[in-house]
């Protein structure tokens, strides 16, 4: 994010809170409860936009994260197109030789002897 974009968010942060404010003196609140309600229905806006930025970082899908395995997968892809079919099948082997491997060393032992 840029500078300028900071600047900007922050601008408009005070443009939403005056507008909450203009709103409820409009409805009819004098000029305290129009504050404290403009405020607090912001604090609220605040703090669930932060929420869902929170949850979006636990459960990993934030858009950053989406576009880094998407391009991890492309490359993947695109050097296993450009493979022979002789490396390819090297390959294959490989990766089922790996798999059988990491298949025989989580399984639980045969039988142990007391």
């Amino acid at each position: 994010m840029r500078r300028i974009d900071a600047i900007a968010i922050v601008f408009g942060a005070f443009l939403v809170g005056g507008a909450l404010y203009l709103l409820f003196k409009a409805i009819g609140f004098d000029e305290t409860n129009a504050g404290i309600w403009s405020q607090a229905v912001f604090l609220l806006g605040l703090l669930g936009w932060v929420g869902t930025y929170a949850y979006r970082a636990t459960t990993q899908k934030m858009s950053y994260l989406q576009q880094l395995e998407n391009y991890k997968d492309a490359v993947m892809q695109k050097r296993i197109d450009e493979m022979t079919p002789e490396a390819l099948a090297q390959f294959q082997a490989e990766v089922e030789e790996e798999r059988k491997r990491q298949a025989d060393d989580s399984a639980p032992p045969e039988n142990p002897v007391p």
